[in-house]
C-alpha cells in the first residue's frame, strides 16, 4: 500500500515536472481559469466568449511590462519567486482589518496560479502554489515567466492575455499600446471582468494615473539582465 501511494506521488511529480519543461517552450494552450470561466457562464445564462491570442514577448509593448511590475512586483527581477516584505507588509496590512485585502503575491507567483491552480483561496492551493513557483522560477526565465503570465492573465470577461485585452479595447497590437494604455490595462488587473479599460471610469483613471507615477520611479525593465 505505502509502495502504491508513492508510486502516484512520484508520478504526479514526475508529471508536473514534465509539463513545466513543456510549457518552457510551448505556447499554454488554456489554463483552469479559463474552464471555470467556461462551465459558469452557461449557468448564468450566457453565452461563452473566448478571445485570446498568444504572442511572444517581444510582440509586447514595453510599457505594460513596466506597469505590470511598478504595480504588481517591484522586485520582479530581484527575487526568486516570493517576495517576503511584501508578504508581511500585506499581513500587517489585512490584520487591521481593513475592507480592501491587500495581497503580497508575486508574478511567478501569480503566474504558477493562473497557469497550474484554480482560484479558490485555501492551504492546499497555496501549498501547491509555492511548489509551482519554486519550479517555474528554476526551470523557466525571468522573461518566460512573464510572457506566459501577460499571455495568460484574466483582462475582462472571456478575455484573456495582452494582445487579446488591446484588440478588444484599444483596436491595436499589444506591440502598439501607449503608457496610458498600458497603465490602465494594469488597473483592471484586480477587478478584471467589473473594470473596463476602455471605458474607465473615474476611479480607473485615478489609478491608471498613480501606476504611471510608480513606472517612472522604477524606470525601465530589463527582463534579459
Amino acid at each position: 500500500m505505502i509502495r502504491k501511494v508513492f508510486r502516484f506521488f512520484l508520478g504526479l511529480w514526475l508529471f508536473s515536472l514534465g509539463l513545466t519543461l513543456l510549457y518552457r517552450w510551448v505556447p499554454i494552450p488554456f489554463t483552469p481559469l479559463m474552464f471555470i470561466r467556461l462551465m459558469e457562464e452557461p449557468q448564468k445564462g450566457q453565452a461563452h466568449r473566448w478571445y485570446r491570442d498568444w504572442v511572444p514577448l517581444e510582440q509586447i509593448s514595453p510599457h505594460l511590462i513596466q506597469a505590470a511590475v511598478a504595480t504588481e512586483d517591484q522586485h520582479f527581477m530581484e527575487h526568486h519567486g516570493f517576495d517576503f516584505e511584501a508578504i508581511q507588509r500585506a499581513y500587517r496590512y489585512n490584520q487591521k482589518g481593513n475592507k480592501r485585502m491587500l495581497g503580497g503575491s508575486t508574478i511567478s507567483q501569480q503566474t504558477a496560479k493562473n497557469v497550474f491552480l484554480w482560484q479558490a483561496r485555501n492551504y492546499l492551493r497555496k501549498g501547491l502554489e509555492a511548489y509551482f513557483t519554486v519550479t517555474i522560477e528554476l526551470l523557466w526565465s525571468k522573461q518566460r515567466i512573464m510572457e506566459v503570465y501577460l499571455n495568460s492573465i484574466e483582462m475582462g470577461p472571456g478575455i484573456y492575455g495582452a494582445e487579446a485585452a488591446s484588440q478588444a479595447y484599444f483596436h491595436k497590437s499589444a506591440a502598439d499600446l501607449s503608457k496610458r494604455q498600458a497603465a490602465l490595462l494594469v488597473a483592471a488587473f484586480p477587478n478584471p471582468r467589473q473594470r473596463n479599460p476602455g471605458q474607465p471610469s473615474p476611479y480607473m483613471q485615478r489609478r491608471a494615473s498613480k501606476i504611471q507615477r510608480l513606472m517612472r520611479q522604477i524606470g525601465s525593465v530589463r527582463l534579459d539582465q
